[in-house]
């Protein structure tokens, strides 16, 4: 017996039915232009119109069976979920590509090695890993306290032109270029040193300029989510301000706090131009940011391909190798993050 109540209506499987025949049309137009002209295969234009066709047809199908209001929901679904797909297509390509070149190189002896006194196959990015996390580590413990406390001030006491002169500021450093943080911390730096001085606590000193802004802003935003009930009921029961804030405002605001400072990191461990100016670039390990250059992993990719050596494919293969093991380490990052938030956030329930 026919159920009354779901007459008019598409079934579920009806907009996957509708995006398969969509796609069958697409490759078989393309079929026949490829046959026709003698070329290759254009995926990205046989997609393009598998898009196009879905969004048309499901629209028509829908407007058949479910009318005119239901029609118009099922085509802008379509075109987020199209919006959706389209962002996320660069980044799924991009990570395939970084998988299918660095595993090439992916070994023990790329953890294990730096590339002292190598100049053709073998060597190793150790050296790079190492600068990577000493600077970053050095710029979170810059950024995060003063970006935190700057929040903190903007949110629970800030009021009048000193909080507008801040916010103002904030908002300028997080458009400048990456390359300023460099000169920066470098001309900071050459005043004490002299010129010409690389040193791995100025790369450090460049990404924290870079971190403060994105913590200020992400710290913000989850400070000003916190109802101001929760205030408001610790104040009544004669708690002061700086303990409500610390016991109060921010356990419930952490889960956000740690994945902005996560969006931070993220933001500057992969940048290559400050890094290039102030911590310049070596083969040999470096373990003190405060004596000489150190290396890391974004100038490491950088300096292979462009001074490939005799042997460039091994160049080459490091520096894709050298990639993915910096994509790994934001993943890994990121996914710590999660943990840290899931376990320090406040719990819900008695």
């Amino acid at each position: 017996m026919p159920n009354v109540y779901a007459s008019g209506r598409l079934g579920k499987s009806a907009p996957w039915i509708v995006l398969g025949a969509s796609l069958l049309v697409s490759v078989a137009v393309f079929a026949l232009l490829q046959a026709a002209s003698g070329g290759g295969f254009n995926v990205a234009g046989a997609i393009v119109l598998t898009g196009i066709l879905n969004g048309v047809a499901i629209y028509l199908v829908a407007l058949l069976v479910e009318g005119v209001r239901q029609a118009k929901d099922r085509l802008v679904t379509t075109l987020v979920c199209s919006a959706f797909i389209i962002a996320l297509a660069p980044l799924v390509s991009l990570f395939i590509t970084v998988l299918s070149r660095g595993t090439a190189r992916f070994d023990i002896q790329l953890f294990t090695e730096s590339m002292r006194n190598v100049v053709g196959e073998g060597g190793g990015v150790l050296h790079a890993i190492v600068g990577t996390l000493i600077m970053t580590g050095i710029a979170a413990l810059i950024s995060v306290p003063i970006g935190l406390l700057t929040s903190i001030y903007l949110v629970e006491y800030g009021r009048g032109a000193l909080a507008r002169a801040i916010t103002f500021f904030v908002d300028v450093m997080t458009g400048i270029p990456s390359i300023v943080a460099g000169l920066f911390a470098y001309a900071l730096f050459a005043l004490f040193f002299g010129p010409g001085i690389r040193l791995g606590i100025a790369g450090a000193v460049a990404l924290s300029v870079l971190m403060i802004p994105v913590v200020v802003r992400s710290s913000e935003e989850m400070l000003r989510l916190v109802p101001n009930e929760l205030r408001e009921a610790a104040f009544a029961l004669g708690v002061p301000k700086w303990l409500t804030i610390l016991k109060v405002v921010l356990p419930t605001s952490i889960a956000g706090i740690t994945t902005g400072v996560m969006l931070a990191v993220a933001r500057v461990i992969g940048e290559t131009a400050p890094l290039l100016v102030a911590a310049g670039f070596t083969s040999n390990m470096n373990y003190n940011p405060f004596e000489g250059r150190m290396q890391s992993l974004p100038v490491f990719v950088y300096s292979s391909y462009v001074s490939q050596g005799t042997d460039a494919q091994a160049y080459l293969d490091r520096a894709w190798a050298a990639a993915l093991t910096l994509i790994l380490i934001v993943m890994a990052l990121n996914l710590i993050a999660r943990l840290i938030a899931r376990a320090f956030s406040p719990k819900l329930g008695r």
